[in-house]
């Protein structure tokens, strides 16, 4: 038998294996994000000085040197999330910037498991960590780590989602946006691309965290400012690509009249333009997309004219999350928050800033 093949056989057989790529990738038709740490840092909101903020002398900790310290880092999510990849190498850049050593970094990711973000921050704990940065999976639930951390006096600082127990008593500070201005600016940005109209669907993010909870509060009570808009649904996508998507799917089924959708994270709203794409509506025209987040992706879409605003909400907490760290080691007070400025895009903006995306 010849191992020469026709050229028509191999049409055939190219063919073949196109139709089986398209049926493999059908729900991911937006590319992957190329996340990566580069761009701007997430910087303070205000640089006043802090009155009456957490020091050091006041919780009883000894003095660390952050720059010789073991550090530890907890991540929640399982890092194909831009934000989390964006994240984490941000942790990465600025612990090498700094010049600490590769085997001073304690790095550990909890899958979306509560219980083992736990397990995992005393497992931290118990490598011999004396800071740690904590990106919460879930708002309650962590204060069995946090109680681990506190009876060795390792200082932790929150990063993204806050956490409901006490500053300066259970953890030092959190550092991350104001979601509910996200929310609110995402509601102003429906207004504006809408016309002030229109039927809203909701992708909420994952429930038990406080970045849900606050961006829907600011999106809502914003929106009812505008009376031609209206949310006739809302539902969970969890921050998830493929459930935005498949939550979408079922919301052009049951509101064929749907004219706008607010999703609370970049993946969940390009799960949605996939899904809209396929039901036939084109996403950015006939259906509005805002969302809050800032990956490649999103910004992308805005630029080709697919999807209309992003809300960013910057995840380059490294230098910042260093910087309180050496300041509360150097004896000055920290507040029990540290609230970030985010930038936003839209069709004015999108392709001259698509590289400061994530």
């Amino acid at each position: 038998m010849s191992l020469s093949r026709s050229p028509r056989l191999v049409l055939v057989t190219a063919a073949a294996a196109a139709l089986t790529l398209a049926a493999c990738t059908s729900r991911e038709e937006t590319p992957a994000a190329q996340s990566s740490g580069s761009g701007p840092a997430a910087s303070a909101a205000s640089t006043a000085p802090t009155s009456g903020g957490c020091t050091l002398t006041q919780t009883g900790y000894p003095k660390i040197d952050p720059k010789t310290a073991i550090i530890g880092f907890s991540q929640s999510e399982k890092e194909a999330n831009p934000f989390r990849i964006a994240e984490t190498q941000s942790i990465r850049d600025e612990a090498a910037k700094l010049g600490i050593p590769a085997d001073h970094l304690l790095t550990t990711n909890a899958q979306s498991d509560l219980n083992k973000q736990i397990s995992d921050i005393k497992s931290l704990l118990d490598r011999g960590a004396q800071l740690l940065v904590v990106a919460p999976l879930n708002s309650d639930g962590l204060q069995p780590a946090l109680d681990a951390a506190k009876a060795k006096k390792v200082p932790v600082v929150t990063v993204d989602r806050k956490v409901t127990s006490q500053p300066c008593t259970d953890y030092l500070t959190f550092i991350g946006s104001d979601f509910v201005k996200q929310g609110q600016r995402a509601a102003q940005e429906m207004a504006r691309v809408t016309g002030g109209s229109g039927k809203v669907a909701i992708l909420l993010g994952s429930s038990g965290n406080n970045v849900t909870t606050d961006r829907t509060q600011g999106f809502k009570d914003e929106l009812a400012k505008t009376s031609g808009l209206s949310v006739v649904a809302e539902q969970t996508g969890d921050f998830d690509r493929s459930k935005g998507q498949a939550v979408m799917e079922q919301l052009i089924q049951s509101h064929p009249d749907l004219t706008a959708v607010y999703a609370e994270n970049d993946e969940m709203g390009i799960g949605a333009v996939n899904a809209l794409r396929t039901a036939g509506k084109t996403p950015g025209k006939d259906v509005k997309v805002v969302s809050v987040d800032g990956t490649r992706n999103a910004v992308q879409l805005i630029a080709d004219g697919s999807y209309n605003a992003v809300i960013e909400s910057n995840p380059r907490f490294g230098p910042l999350a260093f910087q309180t760290l050496q300041q509360f080691e150097d004896g000055q007070p920290i507040p029990a928050s540290i609230v970030i400025s985010d930038d936003s895009y839209d069709e004015t903006n999108a392709a001259q800033k698509v590289g400061n995306a994530y």
